[in-house]
C-alpha cells in the first residue's frame, strides 16, 4: 500500500523540479511585507507557469562582483544614476519593449533599461513637530542647527546618490559650501532608506531624506495627514527605477514575459500603493484616487546616465569632505 503513495510523491517531486524558475535580483526593500515584491510575484505566477524567486541585496556591487557568473535572469531596481556602470558590464540585453507605452514626464529612449516607476527626492517633515517648514533649499540650509535631519549614505543607497546629485544640480560649484551649512543639521547618515525613515517615524529626527510620494503612504494607508514633503522652487531631483534582462539568462522567454508584465496595467497599478511611487506606464487618470493631488515640484532636475556617471564621484567626495569636518 505504500508504493502508490511513494509513486505519487515522486511524481509531485518531478513536477516541482520541472517548474521553470525565474531569478530576479531586487533591493531588500522590494520584497519586504510592505514592498511590491509579494504582489508582483503572485500576479506574474498566475500566468507564467513558473516560480518567480527574488534574490535581494545591493544590486550593482553584486553584479560587478559576479560578472558572467551571475545567477540573475532579471534585475529590478537599478536607477538611471547607476545604469551606465551596469551597462558597461556587458551583462544586459535589450529589453524589447515599447518605450512609447511609458508615461514619464521626460523622454525615454533607452532600449536596455526599462523604467517601472519614478519619483522626486524630497525632505519629509511632520507638521506637528515643524510649524514652519523650509520653503526653499536655501531656507533649509539656513535653518537653525537645532533642526535634525536624517539622510542616507550615497555609497550604499540609491536615495543617497540622488541627494548628492540633487545638491550638485542646485548648487554646482557652491555645493561644498551648501554641504557645510547642512552638515551640522544631520543627525546621522544611515546605510539605507528604511533605517532613516524609521528614525523619522519614531520621532528621532525632524526631517528625513525621502521622496515627494512618501506622504502618500501615511495618507492612504494610515489616514495620517501630518507627514508632508517640503517643495522647493529650486527644483527636485528626478529618479527613475528600471528593470533589465540579463543577456545570458537560461530563461529568455520568461525574462521577456516579465518585462512585458512590467508594462502591464496589472503591474503598474500595484506601484502607487505597494512601492509608493509613480507608475512609469500608467496615465494619471488611472492612478489611485488622490494620487494626482499630491504636491509635486514645478521644476524637475535630472541627469542622464552619462552626466550622472561623470559627476557622481566628485559629488560623493564633496559630501564626504563636508561631513568629516
Amino acid at each position: 500500500m505504500k508504493y502508490p503513495l511513494l509513486a505519487a510523491g515522486l511524481l509531485a517531486t518531478s513536477a516541482m523540479a520541472e517548474t521553470p524558475v525565474l531569478t530576479v535580483y531586487a533591493g531588500d526593500y522590494f520584497t519586504s511585507e510592505w514592498g511590491p515584491g509579494p504582489k508582483i510575484e503572485a500576479g506574474f505566477e498566475e500566468n507564467c507557469g513558473c516560480d518567480l524567486q527574488w534574490s535581494t541585496g545591493d544590486l550593482l556591487p553584486r553584479l560587478l562582483l559576479e560578472g558572467k557568473r551571475t545567477k540573475a535572469d532579471v534585475v529590478i531596481g537599478l536607477t538611471s544614476d547607476v545604469t551606465k556602470k551596469a551597462r558597461e558590464t556587458g551583462l544586459f540585453a535589450t529589453h524589447g519593449q515599447d518605450n512609447g507605452a511609458l508615461t514619464l514626464p521626460i523622454d525615454w529612449t533607452d532600449d536596455t533599461f526599462l523604467p517601472f516607476n519614478y519619483g522626486h527626492t524630497a525632505f519629509i517633515y511632520n507638521d506637528t513637530r515643524m510649524d514652519t517648514p523650509p520653503a526653499s533649499f536655501d531656507a533649509l540650509l539656513d535653518m537653525s542647527d537645532d533642526v535634525k535631519i536624517v539622510i542616507q549614505d550615497p555609497r550604499t543607497s540609491i536615495s543617497g546618490i540622488a541627494l548628492v546629485l540633487w545638491m550638485q544640480s542646485v548648487y554646482g560649484d557652491k555645493a561644498p559650501e551648501a554641504w557645510a551649512k547642512l552638515a551640522p543639521k544631520i543627525l546621522t547618515v544611515t546605510k539605507d532608506w528604511s533605517s532613516s525613515y524609521g528614525l523619522f517615524t519614531d520621532g528621532e529626527a525632524d526631517m528625513v531624506l525621502s521622496y515627494t510620494t512618501s506622504p502618500a503612504y501615511h495618507i492612504f494607508a494610515e489616514e495620517d495627514l501630518t507627514k508632508k514633503a517640503a517643495i522647493f522652487p529650486e527644483g527636485h531631483y528626478f529618479m527613475v527605477e528600471t528593470v533589465g534582462k540579463i543577456a545570458d539568462t537560461d530563461q529568455p522567454e520568461l525574462a521577456d514575459a516579465f518585462l512585458t508584465y512590467v508594462l502591464s496595467q496589472d503591474f503598474q497599478q500595484m506601484i502607487p500603493t505597494a512601492n509608493w511611487s509613480f507608475p512609469a506606464a500608467l496615465p494619471t487618470d488611472q492612478w489611485p484616487d488622490g494620487w494626482a493631488d499630491l504636491p509635486l515640484p514645478e521644476k524637475v532636475l535630472f541627469y542622464t546616465e552619462d552626466e550622472a556617471a561623470g559627476l557622481l564621484a566628485g559629488a560623493v567626495e564633496t559630501w564626504r569632505a563636508a561631513l568629516s569636518q
